[in-house]
């Protein structure tokens, strides 16, 4: 097999990454995935230069040298390779979108625009979470249970499942013998709000009634082609119809998920409803257990539905337990450069590559892991070959591995270190590509990375499960940093603020109480007999992780979209101290990312004067604001009406077609020989240009809708949009209103200038 890496350079990377957080936000940078592994058609290891997962979709970025993708500019073979990698990501049903290094440098505001329209303004960005295991299942089969005894037996299967931890189940039981109602009697056992999909009206229609019947303390909805109810505790649904709304649903919106009729989950639209919610229990229900891909039904419902996060995988014994020794260097990283998601290469790699650091790395591993199967993940190639030499010098067998090696030689050094013939790998870039080796016994985390999703890769590494292995332990090599760029560690992976060298991070809930109380009476628990470590050392972790702070809290990009107010006076306000932010993260000597709580927004609201909006009422605003059009001159209605006649299904309408609306609107009455504008209006002069009522639709009446957030402009592309939220609750008798309503503003506006 051959492999391929990206052409774009880190620099290239980091510029995108900057781009993206200027269009939705520092904190929402850290959804995207760089170099993604994945496989091609033919089988060959592939990276795509960002992954990002936006509602149900996967969405890849690729940032491309100028002369790489040009056919007259690179050969014919590696041209064609270039389609190939790009059709094989489309053939895995991702989106796909492409710049040059020349772009994001001489054009940026040009790319942000379009990043804007083709992820939306306010798009709902989900975590991968390709690192994690899959989650656990099991087949109910009720096809030997006599027809009285049936349902308990299940419901008690069920239960016993979910107090082992597993989280998802079909269950097989014939037509007629009451599937629904045991799906509905468990659901009521575990409470919480619940979805029903099934694909087709009838079972909707016949789970609905059964849900009301059984329980009736609940409100019980069906959210189908005529009907969106989809606030009630119980939503019976048609798969297709959420499906084609899933963004209307936060992922965590229902506690229990049923599938009907479950071998149909293969397809499209159960595929993507499955991938989308993330509830405590899935339940599949199925009357067909002779199909031939039998089999297949449960390995789709593990692998589509959510998965398991690290922590409950290991409670519930998928993984092994977790121990860690963390290694301070003296190594500052207080003055190296970051942005949203990832240190600044060439700063990093000034602070890191020292001799000093990378005898401590091999000086430890030589104190603690001697003769330990052990993943040292390094920061580059050259770094991993340097630490490999320095543990050859010793005489220790180990070999450097990285994604820029030809698979047939990772396969060979990945055998040899099973064998136990290599003792140590020194890794780069080998994450999510399959590679996997469950006897490491000791990771040690070389390499300081800003990225949740990376460290958790790496991790992942040694987490499975192998006989006669107690644990992994991990070695997390601390620098020190400043408050707002430390790199991730085990302890702030898993929020524990209290370390004791060697302890259980992540484990079984009755094996960590036991060893606690070991550490508690100063002894050390008998894993760790023969590791150096004293059971009566103890540490306080510092937590602070400003991403995961913000992320329950309002962006300035939010805070102006939540409130009835000028983005420049919130700016204004910020900058003359009168409004402080909860949460200040300095991403350089110019650039600040402020964060507001919930209730600083709401004390602010109220003490300025300004209206909230949220989604849900700012379709009702934008109908006010048509309703009570305050009018100087005709150019609101007429700017609505051409927006309505010219736009998308999308809500988008270029600019230079409401420019010909505009020039036709006043002609027409021209030569009607009726009363054109006011007699300072450029619409007076026949022969005004398209410059100028482009100018003027721009400073007088979209400034108005644009200041409310209910228009935006993408100045490089001449696009006006209306916002997201107004134009998917636009009904056709909304629209029809909009007509009248701005007729009848026109109409009331030329009388009254008739008069005067």
């Amino acid at each position: 097999m051959t492999e391929y890496r990206s052409a774009s350079g880190s620099q290239a990377e980091n510029l995108f990454i900057e781009l993206f957080a200027e269009c939705f936000g520092a904190e929402k940078a850290g959804y995207l995935c760089s170099q993604y592994h994945f496989f091609d058609i033919y089988q060959n290891s592939r990276y795509a230069d960002f992954l990002l997962e936006a509602g149900p979709r996967r969405i890849a970025f690729e940032i491309d040298d100028d002369a790489s993708h040009h056919p007259g500019a690179v050969s014919k073979d590696k041209h064609q390779d270039d389609l190939l990698k790009q059709n094989s990501m489309i053939y895995r049903g991702w989106l796909l979108y492409r710049w040059t290094v020349r772009q994001l440098q001489k054009q940026p505001e040009c790319v942000k625009d379009e990043l804007l329209v083709f992820l939306g303004a306010h798009p709902r960005f989900r975590q991968i979470e390709d690192c994690l295991p899959d989650q656990r299942a099991r087949e109910i089969d009720g096809r030997d249970l006599t027809l009285k005894e049936h349902q308990a037996a299940a419901l008690a299967a069920l239960e016993e499942m979910r107090a082992g931890g597993e989280t998802i189940a079909l269950l097989h039981h014939a037509t007629g013998t009451g599937k629904t109602v045991t799906a509905v009697s468990d659901a009521k056992k575990v409470g919480g709000r619940v979805l029903f999909v099934a694909h087709t009206m009838e079972l909707v229609e016949q789970a609905a009634e059964t849900f009301a019947r059984l329980w009736p303390e609940v409100t019980v909805g069906r959210f189908t082609g005529q009907e969106h109810q989809s606030d009630t505790f119980v939503v019976c649904a048609s798969v297709t119809s959420v499906a084609l709304h899933l963004e209307e649903f936060p992922d965590e919106a229902f506690k229990y998920l049923i599938v009907d009729e479950a071998h149909h989950a293969s397809a499209e639209t159960y595929q993507k409803v499955l991938a989308w919610f993330r509830p405590s229990f899935t339940l599949g229900l199925t009357a067909t257990p002779e199909r031939t891909d039998e089999i297949d039904i449960l390995e789709i419902f593990k692998k589509t539905a959510h998965k398991l996060d690290l922590k409950t995988a290991v409670e519930i014994g998928e993984l092994v337990p977790v121990r860690c020794i963390r290694i301070h260097t003296n190594i500052d990283l207080r003055s190296v450069r970051f942005n949203s998601i990832r240190y600044n290469v060439r700063d990093l790699e000034s602070r890191i590559f020292l001799p000093d650091r990378n005898r401590l790395i091999v000086d430890t591993w030589c104190r603690f892991a001697q003769g330990r199967r052990t993943v040292i993940f390094c920061a580059s190639v050259k770094h991993a070959e340097e630490i490999a030499e320095l543990l050859r010098e010793r005489g220790i067998a180990a070999a450097a591995v990285s994604g820029t090696m030809k698979q047939s030689q990772r396969l060979e050094f990945k055998d040899r270190f099973a064998a136990k013939e290599i003792t140590v790998l020194c890794a780069c870039d080998l994450l999510n590509e399959g590679w996997d080796c469950p006897e490491t016994e000791v990771l040690f985390m070389a390499r300081p990375t800003m990225s949740k999703m990376l460290y958790t890769q790496q991790l992942g590494r040694g987490m499975r499960r192998a006989p006669g292995k107690e644990s992994v332990m991990v070695f997390d090599f601390v620098d020190n940093a400043g408050i707002f760029n430390q790199s991730y560690s085990i302890h702030r992976l898993l929020r524990l603020n209290q370390y004791k060298p060697g302890a259980l991070v992540a484990a079984p809930n009755d094996q960590r109480r036991a060893e606690e109380d070991l550490y508690t009476r100063g002894e050390k628990p008998e894993a760790l007999i023969d590791w150096p470590v004293d059971a009566l050392d103890y540490e306080v972790v510092d937590l602070f992780n400003w991403q995961e702070e913000a992320e329950g809290m309002i962006s300035q990009m939010e805070f102006i979209r939540r409130v009835d107010v000028q983005s420049e006076t919130v700016q204004r306000y910020i900058d003359e101290g009168k409004l402080v932010a909860d949460l200040t993260v300095p991403m350089s000597a110019r650039r600040k990312f402020h964060y507001f709580k919930e209730e600083t927004l709401l004390a602010a609201a109220e003490r300025f004067g300004w209206r909230l909006i949220n989604d849900s009422n700012r379709k009702d605003m934008f109908m006010e604001m048509i309703r009570e059009m305050d009018m100087t001159f005709s150019y609101k209605p007429v700017l609505i009406k051409a927006v309505l006649q010219a736009a998308d299904a999308k809500g988008m309408v270029k600019l230079d077609e409401i420019v010909a609306y505009f020039r036709q609107f006043y002609d027409r009455r021209r030569k009607a020989g009726l009363v054109v504008e006011k007699s300072t209006s450029i619409y007076n002069d026949p022969n005004c240009t398209d410059a100028q009522i482009r100018r003027n639709i721009l400073a007088n009446p979209f400034k108005r809708f644009e200041d409310r957030h209910m228009l935006s402009h993408t100045k490089t592309l001449g696009i006006i949009k209306v916002d997201e939220a107004v134009w998917k609750r636009l009904s056709a008798d909304d629209k029809e209103e909009i007509i009248v309503c701005c007729d009848r503003a026109l109409e009331a506006y030329y009388a009254k200038l008739q008069k005067s």
